[in-house]
């Protein structure tokens, strides 16, 4: 996908609990299985429209070092496919192995829909859990049991246009870089007369939850059973987003509802920063005369990166579990997956290799790859709602535009959001 539009709408995946849950309290840990050949459905938002190829590539050495076994490949676009999935599970005809992200995965794992994966893992000689990398192993299992295997992850940093920052005698930004410079410097490179911005940074729960941690603020208490981002740490980083549009950045009037109005922008060389996802670096690098860079981004009390991280499941209803694990496997760590994703920029494989990585560092633009890596040190994951997720972050977005368009002030929306996300949790 080109922008996954993370940033732009909800996960509209969170399932609604009278449809998932009636499967809980069943052995998902799987019975007899004769599943071990045969054809095997995935279900998958990732690899279409721009990486359709290369999961072929991954499919065809899968299925010639398993010839017993043929995978049948389902697409559907991010803003469908949890809806789709979601029809597939209550209807009984759930793929035999799915694409999960990490927001969603807690709420299918309790609802009983995905298969525990531990006896299958401990069993095969061919997997090591090593290979992983250890957060996203961590990420992906419920109870202390696998249900999921980590295959890609991603994270946002700072693209900013050099030949920007050069004319109006800019530095470049740097890892240390704070709120405030970052602020500073957008306001130099805004010249709205020339339909140039600054800055970009949609106001959005992703954005926020992410800009929270930046300053030091928790999302929830510490027991999980109510909203705080509505407290002082909150309100700045509510402000800290709300500052830009019709300043450094354009104004949602501006932007008209414009599909990938930043990534037009950005490449155009009409944006000097932009905060977007690593999945935008193939794009950019075949734009003509567009000279990149990124940088992990600015915090204010601490450095906190949003991260995304995708793994296979394997349906609890599957018939072929045997195939279906070699192919969740197989997609997270064979050395052909991990090879053809970074031959491709599409997201990163989530494994624990720093030389498998050598090759992706390497290549240009941007030169500053290692910010890709740098940022997994400082991860801000996503507060997780189980059955509400949706409804949680379409809650906050919501709160955030009816300030942005000054139907409330940034702490009257806060509040009032607060109190409906405590409501979900009750």
């Amino acid at each position: 996908m080109t922008t996954r539009r993370r940033f732009l709408a909800a996960a509209a995946g969170a399932l609604a609990a009278t449809t998932l849950l009636a499967g809980c309290g069943k052995d998902t840990s799987g019975g007899a299985d004769d599943g071990a050949t045969g054809t095997i459905t995935y279900f998958t938002f990732s690899a279409a429209p721009d990486h359709l190829k290369d999961l072929d590539a991954i499919k065809a050495e899968f299925e010639k070092q398993n010839p017993g076994i043929k995978v049948q490949v389902q697409t559907a676009a991010y803003d469908d496919y949890f809806t789709k999935l979601q029809t597939a599970i209550a209807g009984g005809t759930a793929p035999d192995t799915f694409e999960l992200n990490y927001e969603n995965f807690v709420t299918y794992a309790r609802a009983g829909a995905l298969l525990s994966l531990d006896e299958r893992a401990k069993a095969d000689k061919d997997y090591d859990a090593n290979r992983l990398y250890p957060k996203a192993l961590e990420s992906f299992q419920f109870k202390g049991k696998l249900y999921a295997v980590p295959s890609t992850f991603s994270d946002v940093v700072l693209f900013y246009n050099k030949k920007l920052f050069d004319a109006a005698g800019v530095a470049y930004p740097t890892a240390d870089w704070t709120w405030a410079d970052e602020r500073a410097a957008a306001q130099k490179l805004t010249d709205r007369s020339k339909g140039v911005y600054g800055d970009y940074q949609p106001v959005t729960f992703h954005e926020f939850y992410k800009a929270l941690a930046q300053n030091g603020g928790s999302f929830l208490s510490e027991d999980g059973k109510k909203a705080t981002f509505n407290d002082a740490k909150g309100l700045e980083a509510a402000q800290w987003l709300l500052g830009k549009p019709g300043t450094v950045q354009p104004t949602v009037a501006e932007i008209g509802g414009k599909a990938d109005y930043d990534t037009a922008l950005f490449k155009s060389g009409k944006l000097a920063m932009w905060h977007n996802g690593i999945w935008q670096i193939s794009g950019l690098a075949d734009t003509a005369g567009l000279d990149f860079d990124i940088v992990t981004e600015p915090g204010n009390a601490r450095k906190a990166n949003a991260v995304f991280m995708n793994a296979t499941a394997v349906s609890a209803r599957t018939k072929k579990a045997t195939a279906a694990w070699k192919w969740a496997r197989f997609l997270g760590s064979s050395q052909k997956a991990v090879e053809t994703r970074l031959a491709a920029n599409w997201e990163l494989p989530a494994v624990n290799d720093q030389a498998a990585f050598d090759s992706y560092l390497t290549k240009t633009p941007p030169a500053n790859r290692k910010a890709v890596f740098e940022a997994l040190e400082n991860i801000a994951l996503p507060p997780v709602l189980d059955a509400q997720q949706a409804k949680m972050q379409d809650t906050v977005t919501q709160a955030l535009e009816k300030a942005a368009s000054g139907q409330a002030t940034p702490q009257q929306a806060l509040d009032e959001a607060a109190a409906a996300v405590t409501a979900l949790i009750k």
